[in-house]
């Protein structure tokens, strides 16, 4: 089994790093294999809303110029994901949104890529905005009928400088929890695939209030 991680921080290797970091070293002991994707040191177009990925159904974002397409097979591949992401203004980082906007859009489009893979959400804060943060990227993955899995608190490191979360004695617990859990989920999806059927999708219901 694979998972990918995404590092939502500009500082390929600071705090968001150290926290998905804790995350993948436990599952490296169950023997799962890990890789972090720095994505927020890049340059990420926006999604434009041009539907085009619903016409194609190609499982590619028809934007050019960046890697989005790549990370996308990437999480198709993979048996979990970890999203990443620092605090900008008690929100996401701006390439983590761009990404993951226009990577749940193609998933979507193209029949939900990534029902039924483990998903899990890290932050990391200086100070505020670490659960609004952590809501918003949960947000993409129970969308996407993801199976999350949890800690003993909720996903959040503190600090300041890189390396600075690492004294948060906390939210290092907090990630090593997240990762056994992660790695036991995994590995209960794994087992059960032969012996408990999974449900039939169903098709996506779209309704507004508008008429």
């Amino acid at each position: 089994m694979k998972v990918v991680a995404f590092n939502g921080s500009p500082k390929k290797e600071g705090n968001t790093y150290h926290a998905l970091k804790l995350v993948t070293e436990q599952l490296e002991i169950q023997g799962i294999e890990t890789e972090i994707v720095p994505i927020g040191n890049k340059g990420v177009k926006g999604c434009t809303a041009c539907g085009q990925c619903a016409k194609n159904k190609d499982e590619k974002c028809i934007l050019t110029g960046d890697d989005v397409n790549l990370w996308i097979q990437k999480m198709k591949e993979a048996d979990g994901i970890l999203l990443g992401s620092p605090v900008h203004y008690a929100s996401l980082g701006a390439n983590m949104k761009s990404f993951l906007d226009r990577a749940f859009y193609v998933s979507g489009a193209n029949g939900n890529l990534l029902r039924h893979k483990v998903g899990a959400s890290v932050v990391a804060v200086r100070r505020s905005g670490g659960l609004p943060t952590f809501n918003e990227l949960n947000n993409y993955l129970t969308y996407s009928e993801m199976m999350i899995p949890t800690s003993n608190y909720w996903n959040v490191i503190h600090g300041t400088s890189p390396g600075e979360a690492l004294q948060d004695e906390e939210g290092m617990q907090i990630m090593r929890v997240l990762g056994k859990n992660m790695a036991y989920l995994m590995q209960l999806v794994e087992n059960g695939k032969e012996t408990v059927e999974a449900p039939t999708q169903e098709k996506k219901i779209y309704t507004n209030f508008i008429r």
